[in-house]
């Protein structure tokens, strides 16, 4: 019998264990040459199964005993989905695969500060030989991908097949939902007065002529005067950066200076900087630099309070939609911009919240309110320490519930995609498996499972 819990069951063992190697950086192999299957032209090594065992206890704990075959499944599910991509021409650029890898190599950097001796003496290789070492194991996961999502591309439900997957859970297993609601919002960014904006300008051109005339550390500046109070403990040190990493305004003027350069002036959201280029290795750029903030002063402060809350009046007097307000006075750097004012949830990805799951100062904002109302600005502070104004719309909110056609449709339906995809995929594996020459050694050949994988 079917049950909910695929509502949150994404992914099968396989690509979980894929999805565990760039949260935990990449282990080292260990080499044992014994191949104990083959799947086609694809061969499986005891090391790939003792590694992601390994892997998986590291991050579980207690295995239960035929932990190895069950892991052994699903590289052969994987191995086969990559011999047939192979036998239908499925590529995969070289461009695609540098890019992944460049990217959890990028994620391991993150963790140690970019410091690449530090990740020379953890992993006793260089950035280059552990690409080295990964990049085939990386482009067959791609291949695998590649091949899964063609398979089941074209799955979808009916109406009365969610309805039938629905009816085949029992009551008893039915989950029970919290209240969720839907809400949108429109953020408006207080504008620096002309004033305040010279008197920045003014501060970081002193700041750079002690630096480029009078001979001072860059550093020693940096630390006393940046305002990137981050960085500022370090000299205003931003470490080794790849593309992308920076805003815009920034990157440009980075990318362009030679090695000791100082920038002039640039300007950004985050306020005025100057910029060193400390070092250049290819695409990656090491860089420090000093920013000054200009002052938001209160009376910025209070004319975006009133401008935001003469938008709200506007609203409510069905003067201007929410969603035409949310494009001419909103501030395009939220996430909610792009989506018609509405708050995507971290944790799901999608647009409802339990109210656990909201933000305090929101939470409060909608304790009273009805769907449909607006509440009155108030300020929060951005990730990045800015202060901003945000007026929420409640746009919809249900009861706690169990879950039922009604209400929860769209999650069900979910759910019973991802159980036709997975019965499809199963079935493509025994049928590719009929054609497919298949060898496992006898230490697993009688395990777990294993027999879907013998030829009848």
């Amino acid at each position: 019998m079917p049950d909910l819990s695929f509502l949150f069951r994404h992914a099968a063992v396989l690509a979980l264990l894929v999805a565990l190697a760039p949260q935990t950086g990449f282990s080292q192999k260990t080499t044992i040459d014994k191949v104990v299957a083959s799947v086609g032209s694809e061969l499986v090594l005891l090391s790939e199964i003792e590694e992601q065992k390994a892997l998986l206890d590291a991050q579980q704990g207690g295995l239960p005993p035929d932990a190895s075959c069950m892991i052994l499944d699903n590289i052969l599910a994987q191995k086969l989905l990559v011999n047939q991509a192979n036998l239908d021409s499925i590529s995969v650029l070289d461009v695609e695969v540098e890019t992944q890898l460049d990217a959890r190599i990028e994620q391991i950097l993150a963790y140690m500060n970019n410091d690449y001796q530090q990740f020379e003496d953890y992993y006793g290789q260089s950035v280059n030989q552990v690409k080295d070492q990964f990049r085939e194991d990386l482009r067959s996961q791609l291949l695998a991908d590649r091949m899964r999502a063609q398979v089941i591309s074209d799955i979808t439900v009916t109406p009365a097949e969610v309805k039938a997957f629905f009816s085949r859970i029992p009551v008893d297993s039915l989950p029970y939902f919290n209240s969720e609601v839907e809400v949108a919002e429109i953020v408006l960014r207080p504008v620096v007065n002309e004033t305040e904006r010279e008197k920045a300008m003014k501060k970081l051109s002193e700041l750079r002529d002690r630096v480029l005339v009078n001979g001072e550390d860059f550093a020693e500046v940096a630390t006393k005067f940046s305002d990137d109070f981050a960085s500022a403990r370090i000299g205003g040190d931003l470490g080794w950066t790849k593309r992308g990493k920076f805003v815009p305004e920034f990157e440009a003027a980075a990318y362009n200076l030679e090695v000791d350069e100082i920038s002039p002036i640039i300007e950004t959201e985050f306020g005025f900087h100057i910029i060193q280029l400390l070092g250049r290795r290819g695409n990656t750029i090491h860089t420090r630099h000093i920013l000054v903030r200009p002052e938001i002063t209160e009376a910025d402060l209070q004319l975006a309070m009133e401008k935001l809350d003469s938008v709200r009046t506007l609203i409510v007097s069905d003067s201007l939609s929410f969603s035409k307000a949310v494009k001419d006075f909103g501030y395009k750097d939220v996430q909610s911009y792009n989506n018609d004012g509405r708050m995507i949830n971290p944790r799901t990805g999608n647009n409802f919240f339990e109210i656990a799951d909201l933000d305090p100062d929101v939470y409060f904002a909608l304790d009273t309110m009805k769907v449909g109302g607006i509440c009155a600005p108030f300020s929060y502070r951005a990730p990045n320490g800015e202060v901003l104004y945000r007026v929420v719309k409640l746009m919809s909110q249900t009861n706690p519930h169990r879950a039922n056609l009604k209400e929860d449709y769209a999650k069900i339906q979910i759910a019973a995609i991802e159980e036709k995809k997975s019965i499809y995929l199963s079935d493509w594996i025994q049928e590719k498996v009929r054609s497919t020459y298949i060898s496992i050694d006898p230490m697993f050949a009688d395990g777990p499972g294993m027999d879907k994988w013998k030829q009848q």
